[in-house]
Order: C-alpha cells, then sequence, then structure tokens
C-alpha cells in the first residue's frame, strides 16, 4: 500500500468507498491544514496521508514522490569530504558497553556521588547506573542520535544524564525533576532505542505495540507524541495517539497497521481496549506521565487496570513533585525501584521569578486589567490560571472587553479540536492571553511563555509549582504574578516557605496573618474550591 490516510480514508480501509474517497492525486486538491492537524512535510497542507516508506505525513501522491526523490537524492554517496571531530582523550563521566556485553564500566564511587552533586542529583535504589555526559556515549541507534541533534539535543540535561542509563539497563524509575528539565526525552530516548533494537531483531513479527506512555490530558498526549516521532523519523518506529476527541476508528485501524508505541490517555484507552481486540502482551514499557496526578484518584483506577492488563512490563514515573504517598504507591507497583531527585523536589524553579500581590477577591479582575494594560508588567504571551471553567470563560470575555487584547480560554469541556485550535494560535502569537484551567498546568511545552498569572490559587502547593514553572523552559528566566487572599489560608504556610527558599518578596499581609501560626486548625475535611480541568 503506498499511502496511509491518518483518517482512515485508505483503499483498505472500511470507513469509506474508494470512489467516495480518492486519494488525491496534487497538492493543489488538498486543502489548507487547520491547526493542531498534521502537515504536508513537502507543501504544508493537511497531511492527510502517511508515506509507508518514511513514515511522514503527506497531503497527495505528487508530494509523497517529491519526498521520496528527495530521500533518494540524500543517500547518494556525498562528494564532499567528511571532517573528523576532536573528541577529549578521556570523557569521566560517560560509560561505554564492555566488549558488546551488556555491563558498564563504571566510575568509582566517590566520582560518581561527585558527579552527581554538581548536576544537583540524588538517587536512591541499588546498584544504580553511572550518569552521562554525552548522547553518544550509551549505545543509541546512529539515527537516534542525529535526530536528537537536529532536535537541538546537543547535550543531555541533568535529569536525562541519570535517567536514561539507567531505563537503558531496563530499571524501574520514579524520576522528580523541574518543569522543562526535559522529562519528557528523557523517557522517548530509551524508549524510541529499545523499539528499535527489537524490531530490527524480529522484522518478520506482527508489529503490536511495545512501549505505552500515559499522560493526563490531551494536550499533553499530542506533545508527547510529536517529540516521539521526531526523535523516531527513519527508525522502524510508529506511534498511535489513543485520546479523545477523534475518530475511534482511524485510531484502531492505526493500531492494526502496526505501531511500536502508543500514547493515550487513560480513559480513552480502555474505552477503546472494551470494544476493539488489541494485543498488549509485547508491552513491555509503561510511562506514567505526571505521575502524581496519574495515581490520585481520578485516574488511579484506570491506570491500574491498565497496568494489570500488561505482562510485567518496566515501568518509568515522572513529575515535577511527587509526595511520599505516590512514591509508595510506587513501590507497591514495581520492585526494584529507582528514584532520581533533579534540582529541588517540591520547590518551585528558581529560574521563575515569583512576585505573590494580596488582591481581595472583587479587586482581582481591576488587577489583572491593570497588570494587561501596563507596558512594565505585561510580557506576552501569558497564561492565566483560574480554578474553574466557567472561570475561564468569563474571564477571558471581560480581557477582551476591557483591554482590547485577544484572549481566549482552555478548559476542559471544550472539544479537542477547539483546544488546538486555540493552543495553536496562542503559540504562533495570534493571541497573547489564554486563560486556562489546570488543563495547561502540567507539562504542555509552552515554548514562548515566559510570564504566568495565578488569578486563583490552585488547591495544592504541588499545582502550585507546575502552573508557575510553565514561565521557565529549560531553565530560562520567567516570572509569575500570583493573587492571593485570606481564601488561600490553608496554603499560607507552605507558600511562605516556598517564598522564602527563593528569596521573593512576601507581601506584608501575608507574613502578619495570623493563620501562619504554629497553632492555628487546619481540617483536612475542611470543603476547597472545585479545582476545574
Amino acid at each position: 500500500m503506498e499511502e496511509t490516510k491518518t483518517q482512515g480514508e485508505d483503499h483498505n480501509l472500511p470507513l469509506c468507498d474508494v470512489e467516495d474517497c480518492p486519494v488525491k492525486e496534487k497538492c493543489c486538491d488538498q486543502r489548507e491544514a487547520l491547526p493542531g492537524e498534521p502537515r504536508c512535510v513537502i507543501c504544508g497542507r493537511f497531511g492527510e496521508y502517511i508515506c509507508d516508506e518514511t513514515d511522514d505525513d503527506v497531503c497527495s501522491r505528487e508530494c509523497k514522490q517529491t519526498l521520496i526523490s528527495r530521500l533518494a537524492e540524500s543517500q547518494k554517496p556525498a562528494a564532499k569530504a567528511i571532517h573528523s571531530v576532536q573528541l577529549p582523550a578521556t570523557d569521566e563521566c560517560c560509560y561505554v558497553r564492555d566488549g558488546g556485553g551488556s555491563s558498564f564500566q563504571y566510575l568509582n564511587t566517590d566520582k560518581i556521588e561527585s558527579l552527581r552533586s554538581k548536576i544537583n542529583i540524588v538517587v536512591k535504589g541499588e546498584t544504580v547506573p553511572a550518569p552521562l555526559l554525552s548522547f553518544s556515549s550509551c549505545d543509541l541507534p546512529k539515527k537516534l542520535q542525529e535526530n536528537l541533534e537536529a532536535a537541538g539535543y546537543e547535550i543531555p540535561t541533568p535529569v536525562q544524564m541519570q535517567t536514561i542509563p539507567a531505563a537503558l539497563t531496563r530499571r524501574n524509575l520514579l524520576v522528580s525533576a523541574d518543569t522543562g528539565s526535559g522529562k519528557t526525552v528523557s523517557f522517548l530516548v530509551p524508549i524510541v532505542s529499545h523499539c528499535t533494537y527489537t524490531r530490527l531483531q524480529h522484522l518478520a513479527d506482527k508489529k503490536w505495540p511495545l512501549a505505552m506512555v500515559l499522560a493526563p490530558t490531551r494536550e499533553l498526549c499530542v506533545q508527547v507524541e510529536d517529540q516521539a516521532k521526531a526523535l523516531g523519523k527513519g527508525l522502524p518506529f510508529k506511534t498511535a495517539l489513543i485520546v479523545g476527541g477523534a475518530a475511534m476508528a482511524s485510531q484502531v485501524y492505526r493500531l492494526e497497521q502496526g505501531v511500536e508505541m502508543i500514547v493515550g490517555t487513560p480513559g480513552r484507552l480502555i474505552d477503546l481496549l472494551s470494544k476493539h481486540d488489541i494485543e498488549l502482551n509485547q508491552v513491555s514499557v509503561l510511562v506514567l506521565d505526571e505521575v502524581d496526578c496519574m495515581l490520585q484518584k481520578g485516574f488511579r483506577d484506570q491506570v491500574m487496570q491498565i497496568f494489570q492488563a500488561l505482562s510485567h512490563p518496566q515501568v518509568l514515573m515522572f513529575s515535577a513533585t511527587i509526595s511520599k504517598e505516590v512514591e509508595k504507591m510506587a513501590n507497591s507497583l514495581t520492585e526494584n525501584l529507582i528514584y532520581v531527585s533533579a534540582g529541588k523536589p517540591r520547590a518551585p524553579s528558581e529560574a521563575v521569578k515569583q512576585v505573590v500581590i494580596w488582591v481581595e477577591s472583587k479587586q482581582k479582575k481591576q488587577k489583572l486589567f491593570a497588570i494587561l494594560t501596563s507596558k512594565q508588567h505585561f510580557r506576552p504571551p501569558v497564561v492565566v490560571f483560574v480554578s474553574s471553567r466557567l472561570g475561564a470563560d468569563l474571564l477571558s470575555e471581560a480581557i477582551t472587553c476591557a483591554t482590547g487584547l485577544v484572549a481566549l480560554s482552555i478548559h476542559g469541556e471544550k472539544c479537542m479540536k477547539e483546544r488546538r485550535e486555540s493552543l495553536g494560535r496562542f503559540l504562533t502569537g495570534d493571541v497573547s492571553v489564554i486563560v486556562a484551567t489546570g488543563v495547561l498546568g502540567r507539562g504542555v511545552d509552552l515554548l514562548k511563555v515566559r510570564q504566568v498569572i495565578i488569578f486563583d490559587m490552585p488547591n495544592s502547593m504541588e499545582e502550585y509549582i507546575h502552573q508557575i514553572g510553565r514561565a521557565s523552559r529549560m531553565g530560562e528566566e520567567g516570572s509569575a504574578i500570583v493573587f492571593i487572599n485570606e481564601e488561600d489560608k490553608k496554603l499560607f504556610k507552605e507558600l511562605v516557605q516556598n517564598l522564602k527558599s527563593v528569596g521573593a518578596a512576601i507581601p506584608r499581609e501575608l507574613a502578619n496573618s495570623h493563620y501562619l501560626a504554629s497553632n492555628y486548625p487546619v481540617s483536612s475535611k475542611q470543603k476547597r474550591r472545585k479545582y476545574g480541568s
């Protein structure tokens, strides 16, 4: 089969008649891509099909032929001389395969601990592999190394230095690292490497999934799959995105055609598995992204149902905040677990400047409008976090009316298409303000965002850390403006501790609050605002 339609509209598919849905011959016959839809790698139009030879999105037979011609041209022997690259004679932080075997040559214990201390890594567990300083030092497929370089990953981040070698040795991991520190690549690199080597060794086998990534939101799943496609380009590595808001028939077809990795939300995946016979016996790696959220009551039963359907997979768990309760549950899920902490666990990123302002609830809107119309304080694009879905809709409309700025809302009740379009317009600069619930508080890579405004304080400091972390990526400086008043008294103590830890100013009203007294009773049963997502 020459082309595979992403929406299940190919010659061999039962979803439509061939005469009704002919494969488009020319790119001019194809429509423009909507925000969030796949784009043709040649002309940029709607990537309705997938080229089987390269696994790239294409819009027509014409662009497929152009793509194949370019691929053939690129594979011709290069005429220019190859320039050698000088490498250091020794690299005390790299390990190598010992005679092609599976064991690693380690540094002595003192040097390993010294290195971990320098990169702010703490580990717990038995026989933890040493960190690495380069992607080339851990026997990754050559094409994967090239894809990493093409994606801008020249050297691994601290969390990648420790987690990649540990994951490659098939160890179970629980990883805590700052928002924007490179956690996604930390689990995708081992997965792509494992799937590539497995497929090359078993070419004739039916291609059922080998790895699965579960995440709490559709946006995060889309982002993880996009990064996986970039890293797996040119390798025997295909993905299936299993989320709500898209036709289940096309998702089932994608799985049946053979994929190496599933990326999905637990609810949608269970729905699909209950209606269709999808083989999961070969899944040997399970990733729980934002694990603290995935093991809460809303997701826990679904996650456990999927976990029990797998056959003793390697489990990789990641989040910026991991509580003692989550750590206890993680230990009950797996054996021989390695715990990795990069940076300061449960602490806000030092790259984000926190500006906490005491604002009474009735004055919040006016204060927000003043910030958004101030040349000194407004640094678009900006994410404004609120506590409810209705609040997000109403506040975005109020911002547009009061300031003239284009503001949109994103929350869980909006359909997938609308959320993708809003996020796409925001990331391309058409929209300068997004008002969101916790759906954007986790994982989603908001590349250009350097300012967030916490309009409503979340229900926990863990969520607070995730939300202000949206203002920084890979250690780049950002700012978070936080509105607080007496309604948030249950978080006063933890908030003050966090502000002190990074040297941030504490409002006088907060510093003098009697709720900070050690004998102030805090009832865990006290009802909090409902936290929408």
